[in-house]
């Protein structure tokens, strides 16, 4: 709880709606109760939340995107039997059904977020400014693409969150954390230890020499499974990359400079002004605040001030054109010099006086500065056309028939064979396979197509191109015999008795520091003594392995402990010898970071009840054999 509680003061900042409904996975089943099997409904549907169901092909996209996120998190493929074996899909539908629980009480109370404040959440989002620090169509286009969002699905998701948004902000206000649990996580982040301490490894085991013969027969007939050779399989892949491709494609000075007079407005800072108004309920209002200012020393931050004057004044800051939203009020604003008044201006809340104060002017980035992007810009632009044509062609190829070597070359694309390549993407030495994309799941696809069988393309990250593969041939996995493994074989039972060796060292050693110096402990196990002083549970410092470092923490003062380091080949005895917490300024910003930190933990809390109020609300019930279908295999 408390390393949970550590990491979330840690991180808390970055995480918005999406992020706390998250939170909230690995505990929404047992929120909405795994026993609410499925009954009653179509084979279309996974799950349903009162009047609101979760869709076959929307869990199945949903399903498919988290796996595709988690592969390229954890840099390997993910087996469906593994992604089903760590509940990838439960928890999934968990968050889902959480979403829809929350979408259902939002219908019920009416809630909306006006389109006008969807639109400039979405054009104030840091993701889609582009070189110029501004909102970039261009980007904000490529990103959706990427996302495999159309715009009308993003917007209505970024509504969605806002909305949800409102529902935990109105749960959960201000949380105040009690002194006692920031005392509690200031004591578990912040308190440090001293430590005498050795580190024992193979120098310390002594000399073990070549098992018997017996000895290794049976060593590794016992462990046959881990000398096994693997199942090789034989692959011809074609890659069809936009990167590669803009690699080959020239763009001149001339069609760079073209693109830039054409979009100058994307290279640059737009005109920002200063902009204050008053609006009146009718012209005549206007008229006569108008005179008001013409008096000799009257200044329009005296008139606003004035507790007399009608209207209502607003200050917009510091603005673009385009951040003012009534067209009228916007052009009147950029049509003014600085330090001055408009006329009265119709616009869409009644009558109002415009005044700027001082002006920014447009800036624009010269063309040699933004030459080399925008030509790579340009290149990538075709070179995704490129793409798409020849996904084309060759998917038009495949539909008559032939092998992918056939077919890839009819239209220009070049072929890799990789002979032999394990599920792992290793070739039988033990090393990388050469000349393979680097695309996670590209190796649970190959092994679980068939030989000679067509296989849909994989998507390269970004969209921006495809990997088509096809099996060519299998080598079965087998059973290696002792002579062809014998060196291996060796050197684990070796690893194997330098463990056994420093395990029993490591436990007499500290039964000796009990009693003597760590000198005297450290010179009887052929080791040196060593000490820290200040040592934090979440770093290490020298060569203290951090594995070690839970036990350290879990002994008392003066108290002895061992722990295994890094790998079986490394243990480390130590003694604490002061344990230190400092005290905690409650003005300090590490005091504002864990009583943030906690403040987010409890507001998770409070919205899991609140999602199981709703599940005894709305109820929620699960389509097991629908699931099942999406993820395949049985049910877990």
């Amino acid at each position: 709880m408390l390393r949970g509680i550590q990491n979330a003061t840690r991180n808390w900042l970055g995480r918005l709606i999406t992020g706390i409904l998250l939170g909230l996975i690995a505990i929404s089943f047992a929120i909405w109760g795994i026993g609410d099997i499925f009954r009653g409904f179509g084979t279309s549907t996974v799950a349903k939340v009162g009047g609101t169901e979760i869709g076959v092909e929307r869990f199945r996209q949903a399903y498919n995107e988290q796996l595709q996120r988690l592969i390229r998190q954890v840099g390997k493929p993910i087996p469906a039997d593994q992604a089903r074996a760590l509940g990838l899909h439960r928890q999934l539908l968990g968050q889902m059904i959480a979403e829809a629980a929350l979408d259902e009480n939002i219908r019920q109370l009416g809630l909306n977020v006006p389109d006008a404040l969807v639109a400039e959440r979405i054009r104030n989002d840091p993701a889609f400014r582009g070189i110029t620090g501004q909102f970039d169509r261009n980007r904000f286009n490529a990103i959706l693409r990427e996302l495999g969002y159309t715009e009308p699905r993003y917007v209505a998701e970024r509504r969605r969150q806002m909305l949800q948004q409102q529902i935990i902000r109105s749960l959960t206000g201000e949380l105040a954390a009690p002194e006692a649990a920031i005392d509690l996580q200031n004591r578990f982040a912040n308190e440090t230890r001293a430590l005498d301490y050795i580190v024992l490894g193979p120098d310390q085991a002594g000399e073990i020499g070549d098992p018997a013969p017996e000895q290794l027969t049976t060593f590794f007939e016992e462990r046959k499974n881990l000398f096994r050779a693997p199942e090789f399989r034989k692959v011809d892949i074609v890659t069809l990359s936009a990167d590669d491709l803009a690699k080959t494609i020239a763009v001149s000075d001339e069609e760079a400079k073209k693109a830039y007079d054409a979009n100058r407005a994307n290279y640059g800072t737009p005109e920002r002004r200063e902009v204050h108004q008053i609006i009146f309920q009718n012209e005549a209002d206007a008229s006569e605040a108008v005179e008001k200012l013409k008096q000799p020393g009257m200044t329009f931050a005296q008139f606003a001030a004035s507790p007399d004057r009608k209207g209502s004044e607003v200050n917009l800051g510091m603005v673009t054109r385009a951040q003012i939203l009534d067209p009228a009020v916007a052009d009147a604003a950029f049509a003014l010099p600085p330090d001055s008044v408009s006329a009265p201006v119709k616009g869409r809340f009644g009558t109002i006086l415009v005044h700027v104060g001082k002006v920014e002017p447009e800036t624009v980035k010269p063309f040699d500065a933004v030459a080399a992007d925008l030509k790579r810009e340009i290149a990538m632009d075709r070179a995704r056309r490129q793409v798409r044509d020849l996904y084309d062609k060759l998917e038009d190829e495949r539909g008559a028939g032939g092998t992918l070597a056939e077919l890839a070359s009819k239209v220009g694309l070049n072929v890799r064979t990789i002979d032999a390549v394990d599920r792992s993407g290793r070739a039988p030495d033990g090393q990388p396979a050469p000349q393979l994309p680097d695309l996670p799941n590209l190796f649970s696809a190959m092994f679980a197509a068939e030989v000679g069988v067509e296989n849909d393309p994989i998507r390269l990250a970004g969209d921006d191109g495809y990997v088509w593969y096809e099996v060519m041939g299998v080598t079965p996995s087998r059973e290696r015999p002792l002579d062809e493994v014998r060196d291996r074989v060796i050197e684990r039972w070796r690893n194997d008795q330098v463990a056994a060796r420093l395990k029993e060292l490591a436990k007499d050693t500290a039964e000796k520091l009990k009693t003597t110096s760590i000198s005297e402990a450290a010179s009887a196990a052929g080791a040196k003594p060593q000490f820290i002083v200040g040592l934090r549970r979440d770093r290490t410092q020298g060569d203290f392995p951090a594995t070690a470092l839970d036990a350290v923490f879990q002994t008392d003062k003066d108290g002895v402990g061992t722990a295994q380091g890094a790998s079986a080949s490394e243990w480390v005895v130590f003694r604490v010898t002061g344990i230190t917490v400092p005290t905690l300024d409650p003005a300090s910003a590490d005091a504002k970071r864990i009583r943030d930190g906690l403040a987010t933990m409890f507001t998770e809390d409070i919205v899991a009840q609140y999602l199981a109020d709703l599940q005894t609300t709305l109820g929620a019930s699960i389509n097991e054999s629908a699931l099942n279908q999406v993820v395949g295999g049985g049910v877990n």
